[in-house]
Formats: structure tokens, C-alpha cells, sequence
């Protein structure tokens, strides 16, 4: 449907443990990543918080790259990673939600997450607003030479 296309780079390890920490990510809660790149949200959510994890991208070497790590850390029982567009995938059993998307593709992407998100599920960005939405919490940290914004939303 939209196909949006966004570079890929990737969240600081630190970033992202504490994009799940500020979430307050669960042992046996669901984590969807929308554009999982090479996977080490979905990781960290799975080794380190004891979620179960998705992850939905659509550049097919980043797919092999992340479900080639989950294979090796022995985690395909706790992480999935599916290839697609993640517009099109169903999202409705996440109770977390990470995105490190540009704020024109949060914005597309927010009648999704408020159809298909149940009451009290976290929405968790990296840098970028959801337009239209308020969030909960608002939090900058230094790392990598630069510093991050982390949003945190509630539905």
C-alpha cells in the first residue's frame, strides 16, 4: 500500500535497551520492531527482557542477516522476523511497539497502530514523533557521539 522506504540505520545497542527499559517491556509480552534491520531490538527484547519478538522488514538481506543471528543465539523459538511491508502486516497481538522511522512515516503509520493496538499497549520511537499523538514520556540521552530522542506513547 505505502511502501515506505527509510535507510537503514541502526538504534545504538544502548538506545535501544533503553527504548524496551522506558517501555517497560515484560518477561512474555509481544514486541513487534516495524522496519527490524538486523534484528537487535528483537534480541535484546528476547535475551535481556524475556519478550517474545517480531520484527517486519522488507530489505531481504536484512532478513537473512537478523534471522541468521536469532538462529545462532539459538532464539527462533522467542524471535520472528517476518519479510514484508509492514502496513500489511496484522500487529494486534503486540503489547510493545519500536520504531525508528521518519515522522512522515509515523504519521502514515499511525491509523494502523490506532486500529489494530489494544488499550495500554506502548508505542516506543526513536527520534521521530508521531504526529497527532501525545506522548507519556519524552526522554534524551548521549551516546554515540550524538545525542537521541525516545519518545514513549500509551494507547
Amino acid at each position: 500500500m505505502y511502501r515506505c522506504l527509510v535507510p537503514f540505520v541502526a538504534t545504538p545497542e544502548s538506545v535501544a535497551r533503553y527504548m524496551l527499559k522506558l517501555a517497560e517491556v515484560k518477561p512474555g509480552e509481544i514486541v513487534y520492531d516495524l522496519g527490524s534491520g538486523d534484528g537487535r531490538i528483537l534480541i535484546i527484547a528476547a535475551l535481556e527482557f524475556g519478550a517474545k519478538a517480531v520484527g517486519i522488514e522488507i530489505r531481504k538481506d536484512l532478513v537473512e542477516k537478523s534471522r541468521r543471528k536469532v538462529k545462532e543465539l539459538g532464539l527462533e523459538n522467542r524471535v520472528k522476523i517476518i519479510h514484508g511491508d509492514f502496513f500489511e502486516v496484522d500487529i494486534s497481538e503486540a503489547d510493545v511497539v519500536t520504531l525508528y522511522l521518519l515522522t512522515s512515516v509515523n504519521e502514515k503509520l499511525r491509523p494502523k497502530l490506532e486500529k489494530e493496538l489494544k488499550p495500554g499497549a506502548r508505542v516506543v520511537s526513536h527520534d521521530f514523533e508521531i504526529p497527532g499523538w501525545k506522548p507519556i514520556k519524552v526522554v534524551e540521552i548521549n551516546e554515540d557521539w550524538r545525542s537521541h530522542r525516545i519518545l514513549l506513547y500509551k494507547v
